[in-house]
């Protein structure tokens, strides 16, 4: 497909691997020259740059560097995130900053850094989850994480709008990635996922980035504001558990 000129380029924080890695490609099919930013980017890949999103200088100068090889920016895709499945009260500072950092923090750092350079009917669009609205057992902070993120992209909408800038979160549900691989791999469940979804499967990454290009695409140009769940119906339901519950106390004789 032909490039989208004059659109400026894609920049994906978070394009390496799972969801991140599939809007890179469904953003290049579209005819988007694009750029990943990533903690660390897969070997060989072209057009990548190694970023830490919680460092904000090091964010403005990855922005530079691709707003100066490519003119202007034409979409912006937010898919960098960290989950731990930890207790509320076993969260030590660390592990909060962790998740908040590179969930919020670093979403804001981007935006912050990109948003200048998005052209007129160009978008951000962030990758959140249906777990900001429904509250899981062991997510705490990147419930809260993601929670936050949606309120950014709101109010950013509300902000860049007369600016002709686009700002959109998407939810996904259940999606097969390399964070999910070992919560997926404990006994019952994906059994557990499956029977809350009602679509009744696992997404792949690519059914999540076809939205994501979507709402890059003039396709979209009425949507901004939006947090468009992508989840197979799963937010409809209750969310499987992910801490075991605690053992009942043994009565006591006497």
């Amino acid at each position: 497909m032909a490039e989208l000129n004059g659109n400026g380029a894609a920049l994906v924080v978070g394009g390496s691997s799972g969801i991140g890695a599939a809007c890179a490609e469904a953003l290049r099919t579209a005819g988007w020259p694009t750029v990943v930013a990533d903690l660390k980017p897969a070997p060989g890949e072209t057009e990548a740059i190694a970023l830490d999103v919680r460092d904000a200088d090091a964010v403005a100068g990855a922005v530079a560097e691709v707003v100066s090889e490519h003119r202007a920016l034409g979409a912006v895709v937010y898919a960098a995130g960290t989950a731990r499945v930890t207790p509320v009260l076993e969260i030590d500072p660390a592990e909060w900053d962790l998740v908040l950092g590179v969930n919020l923090s670093g979403a804001f750092n981007v935006l912050r850094a990109a948003a200048p350079h998005v052209r007129p009917g160009g978008s951000f669009t962030a990758i959140s989850s249906i777990d900001s609205a429904a509250p899981v057992p062991g997510l705490a902070h990147y419930c809260a994480s993601k929670a936050g993120l949606e309120a950014l992209v709101r109010s950013a909408a509300l902000e860049l709008g007369p600016s002709g800038v686009r700002c959109n979160a998407v939810l996904p549900g259940l999606v097969r990635t390399p964070l999910m691989e070992s919560v997926l791999e404990r006994p019952g469940v994906t059994e557990a996922f499956l029977e809350q979804t009602p679509l009744r499967g696992i997404a792949d990454p690519a059914e999540v980035a076809d939205v994501v290009a979507f709402l890059a695409s003039p396709q979209a140009r009425w949507v901004t504001g939006a947090s468009l769940p992508v989840d197979g119906g799963m937010s409809l339901t209750e969310h499987p558990r992910l801490l075991n519950e605690p053992t009942p106390a043994a009565p006591q004789a006497g």
